[in-house]
């Protein structure tokens, strides 16, 4: 059977979401920086340029990361490094990986990059914020912005009425935490959660990304998976007609995904051979731009390199 948290520790779903409300993401944790910048003038998201700050022997784990490149309101450039830690345990050598892919942008680049990190581990002990060294005639004192998502745990009135997305990012990420041993519990709260959308009166496109994000995290047994949406559809009739059938569209993209999922693992294990359930996982994690991408990319692949090299890659 399905762990219920199986597909909760992906970085798909992060990643998306980052991507999707890049703004909203910097207001709700980190005020203070998203007053530094210009919203007026587009971000960029730096794929290629992180690549090249990350060592192959580092690229095992997998990290929902984004570079970004904005502008400050008095018109100057400025990079930003989000990391999001999803790993369920904390991670004794963070703080001074934090500090090298900060000095490495810096070295390769020659640009100053304000450091970032959500930290989603139920660890409430561990707190990384900085790495530092002091000898007699060397020191250093880096250190990064931390958000710990625990911490909204007491700050849940406020999430239920804060319109921001990640309010809902949250409450869903703590849910998750707080029912992995009680699925019929998790059941209730994606319910909830999912008809908070609702209330909020959010357009449709909204609705389903942040749909999206909650259907990812919160997993279900395929049993209550089953109940969940035949209620959930019930929930859409009887509501209003303005989002009717939006679950069966997110249901419907859902199935669509697994199959293309399925196609091409079939197809890549006749190209490059077995892989291993790693790499499957990282595949699974692929959104339909990307699994689209690596259907037609497969074909010039002759060996795992080429997969690998891919997957670092996009």
């Amino acid at each position: 059977m399905t762990s219920l948290s199986d597909r909760a520790d992906f970085d798909s779903p992060w990643k998306e979401i980052l991507a999707a409300y890049f703004p909203q993401a910097m207001q709700f944790f980190f005020p203070e920086t998203a007053a530094l910048i210009d919203w007026e003038r587009p971000y960029e998201f730096l794929n290629k340029e992180f690549q090249q700050i990350t060592r192959e022997a580092e690229q095992g784990k997998r990290f929902a990361d984004q570079l970004v490149k904005v502008w400050q309101l008095q018109g100057e450039e400025l990079w930003l490094l989000i990391h999001v830690e999803i790993q369920a345990q904390k991670e004794d050598n963070f703080s001074k990986r934090m500090f090298t892919y900060n000095f490495r942008i810096f070295d390769r680049f020659d640009k100053p990059a304000i450091s970032l990190a959500i930290l989603c581990d139920p660890n409430y002990e561990w707190r990384p914020s900085n790495y530092s060294y002091d000898y007699p005639n060397t020191r250093l004192n880096f250190e990064f912005g931390m958000v710990k998502l625990l911490d909204y745990e007491n700050s849940w009135y406020e999430l239920e009425n804060n319109s921001n997305p990640f309010a809902t990012v949250v409450m869903a990420h703590l849910k998750t935490q707080q029912t992995r041993s009680s699925p019929t519990e998790r059941k209730v709260w994606k319910f909830n959660l999912i008809r908070r959308l609702y209330d909020l009166g959010l357009e449709q496109q909204d609705i389903r990304n942040l749909y999206r994000f909650i259907d990812w995290v919160m997993i279900l047994p395929k049993p209550l998976e089953n109940q969940f949406w035949e209620e959930f559809k019930q929930f859409e009739q009887e509501r209003t007609m303005r989002y009717i059938t939006t679950g069966e569209r997110i249901g419907y993209e859902r199935g669509v995904i697994e199959g293309e999922q399925a196609i091409i693992l079939k197809m890549l294990k006749r190209k490059v051979g077995e892989l291993s359930s790693d790499i499957q996982q990282r595949i699974h994690s692929l959104s339909v731009n990307q699994l689209e991408s690596l259907s037609e990319a497969l074909l010039d692949f002759d060996t795992i390199a080429d997969l690998l090299n891919w997957l670092e890659t996009n």
